[in-house]
């Protein structure tokens, strides 16, 4: 039986020594720089002695828009977060974002990987607000690769032939609730399990080095 050390270290190999790890942001707009991050939501993934890839552990923050962040009403209204909700328990940007590196750091400190790769769906987006927000908070130790990432509305195009996430998921087999979609923490579940799906799935055809 392989230990879960040794299983650890299976998945710096299987990517070249970059950790993918799922994160997916809700934002009051489209424009990095100037709208918000108000939700994130990280999913660490492991690799199981079977070689499959299966998530590990997640966690999602709400997050105050920074003080000259642009609200986009439509944005909120699409999303469904009330980020004026007396009741909503939100951090400041720099807490959330420290907190979720150091998450981050201790899973490549845990798995021997070098750096950690953003996986999302449609990842560019994510990554862009996640780098601007970083520099925006003067956080030095940006865990993520700063423009390489796996997308999976990419991927689910060339598994499954669907690039939405909802259909994606579908056609991967996978459940998915679009009434908790737009959630950060359901978003990045199902995009860790279909990201996790299209992974296994080219193992199980024998084209991986494992």
């Amino acid at each position: 039986m392989i230990s879960t050390v040794a299983s650890n270290k299976l998945i710096s190999s299987r990517f070249r020594n970059f950790l993918p790890v799922v994160i997916d942001v809700e934002t009051t707009g489209f424009n990095p720089k100037n709208n918000a991050v108000i939700q994130i939501a990280l999913v660490i993934l492991r690799m199981e002695e079977n070689g499959n890839l299966s998530i590990k552990s997640s966690e999602a923050k709400d997050i105050s828009p920074f003080a000259e962040a642009i609200i986009d009403k439509s944005a909120l209204e699409f999303t469904g977060i009330n980020i004026y909700d007396p009741e909503r328990i939100s951090q400041l940007e720099s807490t959330a974002f420290t907190e979720i590196f150091s998450s981050i750091s201790a899973e490549l400190k845990n798995t021997g990987c070098k750096r950690a790769i953003l996986v999302g769906h449609n990842a560019h987006f994510d990554l862009a607000f996640v780098n601007a927000a970083a520099e925006r908070c003067r956080i030095k130790k940006n865990p993520l690769h700063p423009f390489s990432c796996f997308d999976t509305a990419t991927l689910g195009g060339l598994a499954y032939g669907q690039t939405v996430l909802a259909k994606a998921c579908s056609a991967a087999g996978i459940q998915f609730e679009t009434e908790h979609a737009h959630n950060a923490l359901y978003d990045a579940t199902k995009t860790a399990e279909l990201f996790c799906s299209v992974v296994n799935l080219w193992k199980s055809l024998g084209e991986s080095t494992l």
